[in-house]
């Protein structure tokens, strides 16, 4: 999805109650964006020569010292908001949260109580204990998010988009294109563009081809746009635009290249961009993820609860007991325990322990939130090549049109590899490498590139035009040779070679040409056509290489062959599509390779590829045509980037989480509407900066090892939020009932906050647990309907021993009274406490704990210490303190059985609500 960023305009009001900064904010970006776009306009309309002069450029670009020099002075090419915030900003923005902030208000409101009598009342320790809950719940926050932040860093720096410059050893020397850091670019710098890349700064354009830019970035547009071809000799700078992005010899930053080549000099970085100077505009949140509404929405679940228990239990409290101040007191820890204070450091460490979990599998996390996306996935949409197949293209035989082998193919198919300088893939290679060296030297001898037409996905063929280099004088015509898909040249074809002459293409001919095509598709082999067509050279040019060639001239072609290309499924891609499918993970090939190609190596890796749908039939549907059908089939072929995106979106419609793995400038579109990018080291710059993921390896086994780390993520995440939902909502139900019928409070406010604050820190070692094998299988999504069950089922079920406990406490050992409410709120600290924190074992897991599943060993020493210290404090110099004393030894054999009897009813509600509700976690 784009969304179109203009600058601020004149007449912007700020909304009402707004400080005026926000104004002055916004008036200093509209000028400055102003001030930028005139600069950008004198760039364009100034000759192609003058702007190198001004910049003290050359068209061979900078040299190593100048461009040092420059770098120096101005800085890296970078912009502001790009940066990770500040260590103060994030530690900020830790206390940034509605629980923190509950309990901040709530030591506010404290305080300012304490602060009435601070004269005669010695200092309420209440205050302190919420004022440690507040700093260590944000304290952890901050030091998982600062370090989450500092490894993603890191994780991101392993994936670097890099751009081709033309740089010389030193004046006078040689030019050479160098692939350095879009960061390193400098000001003056002469950069190569070609499909594919992104626009590493604001460029003035010095030669373009065929250049098509998208720049929906900037403008909104989803087409590419098309800018003006442009030379050297011709080029006077175009008429003054106020709209930069409209310039058709600017391209700027923040755009991408879709097809067609350039080359432009760098006149803005950074900040001084286009793009720079609307940072301010643009800075903001990524768009919320599923993962971020689920935690909101459940965050403000529990806040509604607060909203409706708690003054409930200071009305019950106050007009029971009639002390009303300590009601309010005993109402603010009803509060606390009500609030999950350590979500958000549970949160963050479950995030970035899984995506130092990834980077030990060769997977890079560039968006934390990503990882929950990866784990509730149930659609991946892969293309074929490098994930299915070994990505090692080779060139298997090269035919003419009755498939008999053919040099005269491989040595036209080879000069078209050779001397395009637009985006070579993987068949070019193939084509190079077939060619012995021997006769690299001799052809190259031979020719000379006069233009090309580049590819895009819409011709799906590109072409280059030579001259023979002849000895006699200069040709008299040039050769168009054209390579690409079968049916897109055998369009532009109107003869064909046959035994070394050339023979009109009639309708029978036509289809023993597509014949013999889909007989080597059939047999899992890539086939492209190659074609040419001899172009006569106008005698009056100033020089022949100053002529132009457009898509026009693909037209009388005369098909020369085929080549076959080889890409052989992996070895373990079967296994791997096996596991993900075990996983709840169904895939589906999206491609734009034939139909009959596509088939046959989905039939090799085990992927029954149904009835194929092509790009022609998904034009001919409506979405919701293209929903139904998306439903069902599993192999989507000779689809371009916008039928790609469609399909993914369909899928979303549909219910799905979906996921998108490609690393070609066609996926670009399809992985920024996906649920989660997935991308790889080598793919192209705007697919690698599109992803959410990048893998430093395709393989289909490491990705579905990073769907089990996000279902485990996602698992320990839910599992903190439902057990302590419950376990806070049972412990307040409970303080209901025994504030109406006992005459004192069942528990002291700093009571409750002591338990809280234990409970809290047995739940620190959460992110360090394991999920069962059988919740790993399944896909895993936010419901925050489920998580308010979850609470009103189980947390009343605690209720029922915390009642016979108040009954035990005032019949058996006679605590009936407020001299006695020291032994009566004793024993329910400890009870309520080893029950809440035994509890954890009980509802982690839908098995028999202890037996069937166990927790990790963080996990078990982390609440048996806790457990310790709740039987500790009754006995321990803090007692008094706390208002408790020591228990009975006869309670004890009483607490023994309550754990058990709280035990078996939860295992048995728990079977209950699985076969009820048909989930768990």
């Amino acid at each position: 999805m784009t969304t179109k960023t203009t600058p601020p305009t004149r007449g912007t009001l700020a909304p009402p109650g707004r400080s005026s900064r926000r104004e002055r904010r916004a008036a200093e970006l509209q000028t400055r964006t102003r001030r930028v776009a005139a600069r950008l306009a004198e760039f364009s309309a100034r000759p192609a020569e003058q702007v190198l002069h001004d910049l003290g450029s050359t068209p061979s670009g900078l040299t190593h010292r100048e461009a040092a020099l420059r770098r120096e002075r101005d800085g890296a090419n970078a912009i502001a908001q790009e940066r990770p915030p500040r260590w103060y900003a994030q530690l900020a923005r830790a206390f940034w949260n509605p629980f923190i902030l509950v309990l901040a208000v709530l030591v506010a409101v404290m305080y300012g109580q304490w602060l009435q009598v601070a004269d005669t009342e010695p200092f309420d320790p209440k205050i302190a204990i919420l004022g440690a809950m507040v700093l260590i719940s944000a304290g952890l926050r901050f030091w998982q998010e600062y370090r989450s932040g500092s490894a993603a860093a890191a994780l991101r720096a392993l994936v670097t988009t890099t751009t081709a410059v033309q740089r010389r050893a030193g004046r006078g020397r040689l030019p050479a294109t160098l692939e350095i850091p879009m960061a390193d670019v400098a000001t003056g710098d002469v950069v190569k563009l070609a499909a594919g890349d992104l626009v590493p700064a604001d460029l003035r354009l010095l030669t373009a081809k065929d250049l098509m830019v998208s720049q929906a970035a900037l403008s909104g547009e989803s087409l590419p746009v098309a800018k003006a071809d442009t030379r050297p000799a011709t080029d006077r700078g175009q008429d003054a635009t106020h709209d930069p992005v409209e310039a058709d010899n600017l391209v700027l930053t923040g755009t991408s290249v879709t097809s067609g080549s350039a080359t432009g000099v760098v006149i803005a970085i950074g900040a001084d961009t286009y793009l720079g100077s609307m940072a301010g505009a643009l800075a903001g949140e990524r768009p919320e993820t599923s993962f971020d509404t689920g935690v909101k929405k459940v965050s403000f679940l529990l806040i509604r609860f607060m909203m409706v228990m708690v003054p409930v239990v200071f009305l019950i409290n106050g007009l029971t007991k009639g002390d009303w101040a300590e009601a309010f007191t005993f109402a603010v820890a009803v509060a606390v325990g009500l609030t999950p204070e350590m979500l958000p450091m549970v949160v963050t460490t479950n995030l970035a322990r899984g995506a130092v979990a990834l980077s030990r599998r060769k997977v890079v996390v560039k968006h934390l939130n990503a990882i929950q996306n990866l784990g509730a996935m149930d659609v991946l949409c892969t293309d074929k090549t490098g994930t299915l197949t070994e990505d090692r293209i080779v060139l298997d035989r090269y035919l003419d049109v009755h498939g008999r082998s053919d040099g005269e193919v491989l040595e036209l198919a080879y000069l078209n590899s050779h001397f395009q300088t637009g985006l070579r893939n993987l068949m070019d290679q193939a084509v190079i490498d077939r060619m012995h060296e021997a006769e690299e030297v001799v052809v190259d001898a031979r020719f000379t590139l006069v233009d090309e037409i580049p590819f895009d996905f819409a011709r799906r063929r590109m072409s280059v035009v030579l001259r023979r280099n002849d000895l006699d004088g200069p040709a008299a015509e040039h050769l168009l040779i054209t390579k690409g898909a079968v049916e897109e040249v055998l369009d532009r074809c109107e003869g064909v070679a046959y035994a070394g002459d050339a023979v009109a293409l009639t309708d029978a001919l036509r289809d023993t040409v597509l014949r013999t095509a889909e007989d080597h598709g059939r047999q899992g082999l890539r086939v492209l056509a190659v074609a040419t067509r001899t172009l006569p050279v106008d005698p009056d040019a100033a020089a022949d290489d100053a002529a132009t060639y457009t898509v026009a001239d693909e037209a009388g072609l005369t098909l020369i062959g085929f080549l076959a290309f080889l890409d052989p499924p992996k070895q373990d891609a079967a296994e791997a599509l096996r596991a993900l499918a075990d996983n709840g993970v169904a895939v589906k090939v999206v491609t734009g390779d034939g139909e009959l190609v596509a088939a046959r190596v989905c039939e090799q890796v085990g992927i029954d590829p149904g009835t194929p749908v092509t790009g022609a039939e998904i034009d001919a549907l409506d979405d919701l045509e293209l929903l139904d059908r998306a439903r069902t089939a599993t192999l989507f072929a000779k689809v371009n980037p916008v039928q790609k995106a469609r399909i993914v979106r369909a899928l979303q419609a549909d219910g799905h989480t979906v996921g998108f793995l490609g690393d070609g400038i066609n996926d670009a579109a399809a992985l920024r509407d996906a649920d989660v990018g997935i991308s790889v080291d080598t793919a192209v710059d705007i697919a690698k900066e599109s992803a959410d993921i990048i893998l430093l390896e395709k393989d289909l086994t490491v990705l579905g090892q990073g769907v089990l780390r996000g279902r485990l993520t996602f698992g320990n995440t839910i599992k903190y939020l439902k057990l302590t939902a419950s376990s806070n909502f049972g412990n307040v139900f409970s303080v209901l009932v025994a504030s109406a019928f006992i005459p004192f409070q069942p528990m002291l406010a700093l009571q409750l906050l002591v338990q809280n604050l234990c409970y809290d820190v047995s739940q620190l070692a959460t992110p360090w647990d394991r999920m069962d094998a059988d919740y790993l299988r399944t896909p895993r999504k936010w419901d925050a309907r489920g998580i308010r069950r979850f609470m009103l089922v189980l947390g009343p079920t605690s209720s029922i021993f915390d009642v016979t406990t108040f009954a035990l406490m005032w019949y058996v050992f006679g605590a009936n009274s407020e001299v006695h409410q020291a032994l009566f709120q004793s024993g329910w600290f400890v009870e309520g406490l080893l029950t809440q924190t035994l509890v954890v074992h009980m509802l982690r897991t839908r098995r028999i704990p202890f037996v069937q599943s166990r927790a990790t060993w963080p996990v078990l020493l982390m609440t048996a210490l806790v457990m310790g210290v709740g039987l500790w404090l009754p006995f321990s110099p803090l007692a008094g303190a706390l208002g408790m004393q020591a228990l009975p030894l006869a309670y004890f054999p009483w607490l023994a059985a309550t754990l058990a009897a709280y035990c078996l009813l939860t295992q048995g509600v728990k079977g209950w609500y699985i076969r009820r509700f048909g989930e768990w976690l």
